[in-house]
């Protein structure tokens, strides 16, 4: 039984209408779900490494969840990726305790799909934007699957939310999703 760990990193997830239902719809799910709350856990982002290093170990799939702005993640998110993934543990030129676990991403994104897409008026497609994370699994020797993204979230309604919430617990609890490629 494949298990999965979701790292949710949201500033505010109290005032998220999109991650609060995602999440809640994950909780339905308590054997093959674990959800890792970034700043609840460290509101002083003073990240206990040992424990989120051992989290991960037992866990198949690792799904970082958050809020993109500023074309990036939350700055807890990015802490704990400095923090968490280290040299020896991580990463070394002899492999990795991470080595062909999955790694994902889900996005809630204020801006509709056409804002990141390649056209006249915009510059970067949002797989562009995330070759971060892309490279970061790379590095840690994951298998980089393909984003699940919210785009609009403004604009969605109740209905729309909760149908989003139901595709998202499909696609954490998937036995194989599509790995991402450029």
């Amino acid at each position: 039984m494949r298990k999965s760990l979701v790292i949710v990193a949201h500033p505010n997830l109290d005032n998220s209408r999109v991650n609060k239902i995602w999440l809640n719809e994950l909780t339905q799910y308590p054997d093959l779900i674990t959800i890792n709350d970034l700043y609840a856990n460290y509101p002083d982002f003073q990240i206990n490494v040992m424990r989120e290093q051992q989290l991960v170990e037992q866990h198949d799939r690792i799904i970082f969840q958050f809020p993109f702005y500023w074309y990036s993640s939350p700055p807890l998110l990015k802490k704990w990726m400095d923090d968490v993934l280290t040299y020896g543990w991580a990463f070394t030129s002899k492999g990795s305790k991470l080595r062909g676990k999955e790694l994902a991403l889900a996005i809630s994104i204020g801006g509709s799909e056409r804002d990141y897409s390649q056209s006249e008026d915009e510059m970067y497609t949002i797989n562009e934007l995330l070759s971060p994370f892309h490279a970061t699994s790379n590095l840690i020797e994951t298998i980089f699957l393909e984003p699940f993204t919210l785009y609009s979230t403004d604009r969605k309604s109740d209905a729309e939310l909760q149908n989003s919430a139901k595709l998202y617990a499909n696609y954490v609890n998937m036995k194989t999703l599509e790995p991402f490629t450029v």
